[in-house]
């Protein structure tokens, strides 16, 4: 079983619909922080007895043309407009902050042109140039914290199915996700290597196995093994027993009955990593169900038999949830072999053991919340303390995920075919095509690319329905419109080498970018980019980072091209963010 052309500025409505709500501010990450900082000192000190944080909690991004917004209302300190009237009594511009202007329930402030393009310019340069990785975007929120993050988690002996590509891309969007802000990141691949299944497989390999074919191609043979046996499972009932027996003395640790296991497991590993680097992800620990000692399983049991929580029904082991709306939650059948569950509880609490983690989180699908429920709450009635630092990150289906022949398919099957579509695109263009180093990596990197993208563009627990004209399109919230956009960014330098390199930050004039409003929005943008960080930690979501990155423009001249620069910069932190190879030609 497992888990498993012209490009438009548009100002950032995410940040309209989601309210900040960051009271601890930190200028070296994100500069708006500084100006925000600012303007709450000015409210506070305007309206005693608000402090500091109470008033910077309220200051939102405003609305197109302004800067920031607060919500006077909100304080509760009688009518806005004389709320208002005393903070305006007391304004005075500075380097910061150049103007407030009353609106109704509203206050709005505009921050000084020239400081915020060269301190947001400044910030990004420093943190995307003076480290070996672009982090523009990270903080320390999560320094001295561990997480573990499972995900993927395909069943070994089994060809990769798209059905995982879901946790898998979400999962490694996390762990970037949680490295960037500081975060100790162990990245978990919880493998479906245990249970009856392989019973089953073991049993019909003594039928249909073949060495030749094991070592050609393990996992596609051993997956032929498992159909075929299946089938024969299905017409005598004795196959089914057989499996069970096999299955029963691989717990027992019988080694004749482990030793065929072991090579198939090690195949499969083999193969899925090859798998996990063309989509850019990686993991620091391949684990799975067979690695959970019987140990903890054992000690588990016994705690929960001590609490009175277990119940025997016909020599099954089971715990009762029905009070909490969650069933009856098998633990151990009545051969005394163990469940995907009992092996669940007992790997939870060696990994606590080992790593003593302060959060772990689980990507799987939302077709499986019940029993990461029971899961959670067998380990709450255990009387863990860290059981409530566990969390399901779940998310819904695609849906229609096939060939273009309408097949369903493998996951190497579906990147094959969206390689050769944009490879199709690419020779569209005859001149382009043949400036193009390697045009089979960039049609394999850009259709990666644009799977990834379609699958992070919605909201993570809603199903979409994959589509391959979207796929491929170079509009809207796509892979090859993102890939294209920093090919866009990265080429401005090449085509300007005149201009090439650039002098110190602090030696370029920027009056031209303060006198564009244009140029202003490009840069707020980018200034943005930290909260957009922040925003996706709090809500778990890719979907930001892709509506972000979708927001950015395009022009000439060395301060432009300090600037667009940046703005690649900053792009590209984004698509790593989302495990995504940022190409500079194509």
């Amino acid at each position: 079983m497992t888990r498993s052309t012209s490009i438009t500025f548009f100002r950032p409505l995410f940040f309209r619909r989601n309210r900040m709500a960051f009271t601890s501010p930190d200028p070296s990450t994100c500069v708006l922080d500084a100006f925000r900082n600012s303007i709450a000192q000015r409210v506070a000190a305007a309206l005693p007895p608000l402090t500091v944080d109470q008033v910077y909690s309220g200051v939102d991004y405003g609305k197109k043309g302004v800067d920031f917004t607060i919500a006077l209302p909100r304080f509760k300190l009688g009518k806005p407009e004389e709320v208002a009237a005393k903070v305006i009594a007391q304004f005075q511009p500075d380097e910061l902050i150049e103007s407030a202007t009353p609106d109704k329930a509203f206050l709005h402030f505009q921050c000084k042109t020239p400081t915020l393009i060269r301190d947001i310019l400044t910030q990004v340069h420093s943190l995307t140039h003076l480290t070996p990785v672009p982090c523009y975007g990270s903080n320390s929120t999560g320094k001295g914290k561990k997480v573990i993050i499972e995900y993927s988690s395909p069943n070994i002996a089994k060809s990769f199915h798209v059905g995982h590509l879901r946790s898998t891309i979400i999962g490694g969007f996390l762990a970037n996700l949680y490295k960037a802000c500081g975060w100790d990141v162990v990245s978990m691949n919880y493998l479906g290597d245990w249970g009856t299944q392989f019973g089953l497989i073991a049993t019909g390999f003594e039928k249909y196995g073949s060495q030749e074919e094991l070592e050609k191609d393990a996992i596609k043979h051993l997956f032929d093994v498992y159909v075929k046996v299946n089938k024969d499972a299905d017409a005598d009932p004795e196959v089914k027993a057989e499996a069970a027996r096999w299955f029963k003395r691989m717990e027992d640790g019988d080694e004749s009955a482990l030793k065929n296991w072991r090579v198939w497991r090690a195949l499969s590993v083999k193969k899925y990593t090859e798998e996990y680097e063309r989509l850019n992800i990686a993991f620091d620990l391949y684990t799975g169900e067979s690695m959970v000692g019987r140990e903890w399983q054992d000690k588990a049991l016994a705690r929960l038999e001590e609490m009175g929580l277990i119940e025997d029904v016909d020599g099954a082991k089971i715990v009762n949830l029905e009070q909490y709306k969650m069933g009856k939650a098998v633990l151990r059948k009545r051969d005394g072999t163990s469940i995907y569950l009992t092996r669940d509880i007992g790997g939870a609490i060696e990994r606590y053991e080992k790593y003593k983690f302060d959060k772990m989180i689980y990507v799987v699908s939302s077709q499986q919340d019940l029993h990461l429920s029971q899961f959670f709450k067998v380990l709450e009635l255990m009387e863990f303390p860290w059981a409530s630092d566990l969390q399901h990150v779940n998310y819904g289906l695609v849906q229609g995920m096939s060939t273009r022949k309408g097949n369903v398919v493998f996951l190497d099957q579906i990147i094959r075919e969206a390689a050769q579509v944009m490879h199709e695109q690419m020779q569209k263009n005859e001149e382009k095509y043949k400036a193009v180093i390697d045009p089979e990596s960039v049609s394999m990197e850009i259709g990666i690319t644009g799977v990834k993208i379609q699958d992070m563009a919605a909201k993570r627990i809603n199903n979409y329905t994959f589509n391959w004209e979207r796929m491929k399109s170079f509009e809207g919230d796509t892979g090859p419109y993102l890939q294209y956009a920093h090919v866009r960014l990265s080429s401005i330098s090449r085509k300007n080498p005149h201009l090439i390199p650039l002098p110190p930050p602090e030696q370029i004039d920027t009056t031209s970018l303060a006198a564009s409003s244009h140029a202003r929005e490009i840069v707020f943008l980018l200034g943005t980019y930290p909260d957009v960080v922040k925003v996706a930690l709090k809500t778990q979501e890719p979907s930001g980072v892709v509506t972000f990155a979708g927001r950015r423009t395009i022009d000439k001249a060395r301060a432009k091209l300090w600037m667009y620069e940046c703005a690649r910069d900053v792009l590209g932190a984004a698509m790593r963010l989302l495990s995504i190879r940022p190409l500079d030609r194509m």
